[in-house]
């Protein structure tokens, strides 16, 4: 981007494990600037310089609970806070006519919905996780289900640290759909979100789920093929928050020059 003043990123839930992970991202990456930091009205940091908030030297970006103000000088919007708080992120960002790369997870079907209109005046790139490995593995699951047949039992098992609030992640979401497509069948019909007590036999075809929680787990996802005799097991394992945090990155500076719409990872990544 040399001639061209670098695209300007404001940051969500600065606050948070993941806005405070998208802050030192930014600076390291050195293709975008930090224009805004955004957490609650009422936040202890409202009104603090952003380094100094953070526990280092001062940067220059004043944290702010006004998000209209700090999205609307921004070319970027980097989200990982809660379903709801994005939905209204996506409204000011559709304003503004700046990327909106959503990481947050948890969205209901309805929520999902919502999104659409602020995708048809900018883009929003939303995926359940940014990772490439993570990306890679969708595509594989997609295809290894549509090469074995309902013989073959799907499970999704994933496991995150003791502070996520929803299972199963979105990650294991994405997995689930991607399993369900390869067999050309919509993850709704055959979804099994857990399993207690007297269930009866499995279902063939279905696609079950389970989630572990504890210690510091950053994300581990397995999917599982069983059939009588043998198992194909694809995993992936994430050991450090900032892969998701450069995958954010990487899809705001993509999604510069592209035009309104919903876009995922693996168009980020060409991997459609």
């Amino acid at each position: 981007m040399a001639g061209a003043e670098l695209p300007g990123m404001v940051v969500t839930g600065v606050s948070g494990r993941m806005g405070r992970m998208l802050v030192e991202t930014l600076a390291a990456d050195g293709r975008a600037r930090l224009v805004g930091a955004i957490v609650r009205e009422g936040h202890p940091w409202v009104g603090r310089d952003l380094g100094e908030a953070m526990g280092g030297a001062a940067n220059g970006v004043t944290v702010t609970g006004d998000a209209v103000a700090a999205i609307a000088r921004a070319q970027g919007i980097l989200d990982f806070t809660t379903p709801e708080a994005s939905l209204g992120f996506a409204e000011l960002a559709a304003q503004a006519r700046a990327v909106h790369v959503i990481g947050t997870t948890g969205f209901t079907a309805e929520q999902i919905e919502r999104l659409k209109p602020a995708a048809r005046h900018a883009p929003i790139i939303r995926a359940g996780n940014m990772s490439l490995g993570v990306n890679l593995l969708v595509g594989l699951t997609r295809r290894v289900a549509a090469v074995l047949g309902e013989d073959w039992d799907i499970e999704v098992v994933e496991a995150h640290h003791r502070m996520k609030v929803d299972a199963p992640s979105g990650t294991a979401l994405m997995l689930g759909e991607a399993a369900a497509e390869g067999r050309g069948r919509p993850l709704a019909e055959l979804r099994v979100p857990a399993r207690e007590g007297m269930t009866g036999a499995r279902q063939p075809g279905s696609i079950g789920f389970a989630a572990i929680r504890g210690g510091d787990v950053v994300g581990e996802h397995d999917v599982i093929f069983a059939s009588p005799g043998e198992r194909l097991v694809l995993r992936h394992i994430a050991t450090d928050r900032a892969i998701f945090a450069r995958g954010a990155v990487a899809a705001a500076l993509w999604g510069q020059d592209k035009g309104p719409g919903s876009y995922d990872m693996a168009d980020v990544l060409g991997l459609g």
